[in-house]
């Protein structure tokens, strides 16, 4: 009962830690602040589960270096190899990938990283662990159980706010990927060629519209107070406008109203999608910059390049 009792207290401390850890790496690697976590709140399952592992079963062995160092890499590198198997096997998704690594296993694990992992097991176990554990004992009992249940309470809720997230990401890419794949399907029927020139013309066509609504009005106000000089610019832009909008209506006359209609809807629907990410979609594809979708990776992709760009406009 009382291993089971600190194990709790140092899967709370030690998934804190490992946060920290990844959040100050993120930091420095990319100069802003990344919530590199699988959750939402400021804890790293993982870190938790394997360092609490780690210390409780290994530190017997901490006069031995070797095979403290061997042991802990064994321990490690299985349970983040099982961690990513379950992960996809649960979600569909991989959430890191070092299949660009040398000697990797699947892309869960990677050599490199293992004997990493090997070293910070070390330190932590001669060094860190016997700190956290001498001021985790003064913690008086009622204190830490109250502590215990309030944050397992918490990350329980996090933890179903976060699959509940996942779900809806799955669901939205699984949509977005069948309208890619009608799309194609219109391609392919069409022809490539006449497809893109399509959707060139669809696409240019709305620019335009667009472009004559949100400036129709700066156009009258100008126009009323110069109107002389720029009678001939305006009547210029105009017939510049009705060109364009004429060679756009001879490159959709060659497609059917209803595919063009159809193509139209769906690409609208697409862009929806692609726009309507909820905030733990978007956490999640920051914090995973190399996730990969076992079914969607198309649509994955979509969001991510959304996403980028968005971040990009922001800095």
């Amino acid at each position: 009962m009382n291993e089971l009792y600190f194990f709790i207290l140092y899967f709370f401390v030690y998934g804190f830690l490992g946060w920290c850890t990844e959040v100050a790496f993120a930091a420095w690697k990319e100069h802003r602040f990344v919530n590199r976590g699988f959750l939402n709140g400021p804890i790293c399952p993982i870190y938790g589960i394997g360092v609490g592992i780690v210390v409780m079963f290994l530190t017997p062995y901490k006069s031995n270096l070797i095979l403290l160092y061997v042991t802990s890499i064994i321990l490690v590198t299985a349970l983040e190899w099982a961690t990513g198997f379950v992960l996809e096997k649960v979600f569909h998704n991989k959430w890191w990938d070092y299949s660009n690594m040398p000697l990797n296993l699947n892309g869960y694990v990677c050599l490199l990283f293992s004997l990493i992992w090997g070293v910070a097991c070390v330190l932590i176990v001669d060094f860190i662990h016997p700190l956290i554990h001498g001021v985790l004992a003064l913690i008086p009992f009622a204190i830490a159980v109250t502590l215990m249940v309030l944050l397992g309470i918490a990350m329980l809720a996090d933890l179903y706010i976060t699959a509940s997230g996942i779900l809806k990401m799955n669901k939205r890419l699984e949509t977005m990927q069948q309208i890619a794949n009608e799309l194609h399907e219109i391609s392919d029927k069409l022809g490539e060629n006449i497809y893109r020139k399509t959707i060139f013309a669809i696409e240019k066509q709305d620019e335009l519209i667009d472009t004559v609504n949100e400036k129709q009005d700066e156009w009258k106000e100008v126009f009323y107070e110069k109107q002389e000089a720029l009678k001939g610019a305006l009547v210029e832009k105009q017939e510049d406008f009705s060109e364009a909008l004429e060679n756009v209506s001879e490159t959709l006359d060659t497609v059917s109203d209803e595919v063009k209609n159809r193509i139209y809807d769906l690409r609208l629907r697409y862009k929806e999608y692609t726009n309507n990410n909820s905030r733990t979609q978007r956490r999640l594809l920051k914090a995973f910059p190399k996730m990969q979708s076992g079914k969607y990776q198309e649509a994955l992709g979509a969001l991510r390049e959304k996403l980028n760009f968005y971040i990009d406009s922001r800095k």
